[in-house]
């Protein structure tokens, strides 16, 4: 085993965080703390499709999602109106950050981190919902995490959450992680808050709400350095608070299903359910995969590649560029598609195959339907202005400003941190932010 660097590694993703907000940030103190005295990188190129679920798989296995195979957040089910998401950590194909360190008898805590359901994580509280009407939110927690661990949390911290409503959420996984902290001093713990993320979607990029998201998590950031020294374990920790995309406006929705529909390539019943699909436009919001149920058709292949080609041509589509699956494979993406899209600036993907094939999105629209948003990612990571952040300090880290790192290069770094290793990976470790 390769020497340890640090003896506790705490991973925070504030889910949303842009280098954009670099110049907000950087003059909150607790954000300072960490600046002043670690490596800030000042973009780092998230992957394809830049949604939540695939960033944190990349972030625990330095692989793109094509790899470690979670190529979306939710599974493709054309018909149902909530598909379900790759909550479990059987939906993460090879090794991972918290695996390796469980292997070398660290201990690990997780925190509301995507794709840990069922994971082996000493004390892990998963992010799942229940996405049934007959399941409850607090057993499918349980079940798919460290009951006791959830039970005891939830009993004292409870009380602070409302649904999954934010900052209320937020608000609830801080306290849970201050009393990890302090009472397992996990070797590596990984806590996601989605605050800032909820923010923009609903309100927008740069709004009143999302400035205030990012003011709480600087306090969240404090309450976490202060429990860190009220533990003890400060001097021998390693903090490290990053983003794993960013986010656009956008005013106006893509349906590419209502063209699907029409030409007969989805089938409805007279209740509006979807009974038979050829193929399938499937949202990564600033993105899409075009999914053909039959890949050897090439009929159907043709009709779908006619219809985006036609698209194409029209600067109204919403439709900046198609790739082949075997394109979207090279960027990284799912390329079992048989087409991806990107969404121009201004637009994202619906999967509605009723209606409008654009709609337009207003503010009364997102307080009303939480399906509608005025800010999404999803988007390609080669969009103008749309890097994320990474900062750490602490042990192992030294004092350093770099221009760029990839997302698929954090995992490797995170298991050199540890003294334990990912094996073969997209990314790097970057040793010119170690102490080694």
């Amino acid at each position: 085993m390769m020497n340890r660097l640090t003896d506790h590694l705490i991973i925070i993703s504030f889910d949303c965080l842009s280098a954009l907000d670099f110049p907000i940030i950087k003059d909150f103190p607790h954000f300072q703390t960490i600046l002043k005295n670690g490596t800030y990188v000042e973009n780092v190129e998230t992957i394809y499709p830049s949604v939540t679920y695939p960033c944190h798989a990349t972030i625990v296995t330095g692989n793109y999602p094509n790899r470690h195979g979670v190529v979306n957040n939710t599974l493709l089910q054309p018909g149902m109106v909530s598909p379900d998401w790759n909550w479990y950590r059987d939906c993460i194909q090879g090794t991972t950050l918290y695996d390796e360190a469980k292997k070398a008898n660290l201990t690990t805590a997780a925190l509301l981190w995507p794709v840990t359901g069922k994971a082996k994580i000493d004390y892990n509280m998963p992010e799942i919902f229940a996405n049934r009407p007959w399941q409850n939110q607090i057993l499918v927690s349980l079940m798919s995490g460290t009951p006791r661990f959830q039970w005891d949390l939830n009993n004292r911290y409870g009380h602070i959450r409302k649904g999954l409503s934010q900052p209320e959420l937020d608000d609830f996984v801080l306290e849970s992680t201050v009393d990890t902290i302090k009472t397992k001093k996990p070797n590596l713990l990984m806590v996601h808050f989605t605050d800032l993320d909820t923010q923009r979607h609903y309100h927008g990029f740069s709004s009143n709400e999302a400035m205030a998201a990012i003011q709480r998590h600087n306090q969240r950031l404090g309450r976490i350095l202060e429990a860190l020294k009220e533990s003890g374990i400060y001097e021998n920790s390693t903090v490290v608070a990053l983003g794993d995309h960013s986010a656009l406006d956008e005013n106006k929705a893509v349906n590419l299903n209502v063209l699907f529909h029409k030409k007969n390539l989805i089938t409805a019943n007279t209740k509006g359910k979807i009974i038979n699909w050829k193929a399938y436009c499937k949202s990564c919001d600033g993105s899409a995969y075009i999914y053909i149920k039959d890949k050897h058709d090439t009929v159907i292949f043709q009709e779908v590649k006619n219809i985006l080609d036609s698209l194409l041509d029209d600067p109204d589509s919403g439709i900046e560029q198609v790739l082949t699956g075997d394109q979207a494979a090279e960027k990284g993406a799912d390329g079992t598609c048989a087409f991806m899209i990107e969404a121009s600036r201004g637009y994202y993907f619906l999967e509605d195959f009723e209606g409008e094939y654009i709609k337009p999105i207003t503010l009364e629209d997102t307080t009303a339907d939480k399906k509608f948003t005025l800010a999404c990612h999803g988007y390609s990571p080669e969009k103008e202005q749309y890097g994320t952040i990474f900062m750490a300090a602490g042990k192992g880290i030294k004092h350093i400003t770099l221009p760029s790192i990839r997302l698929i290069d954090e995992g490797p770094t995170f298991a050199r941190l540890l003294g334990v290793n990912l094996g073969s990976t997209d990314g790097r470790v970057v040793k010119e932010m170690l102490t080694l």
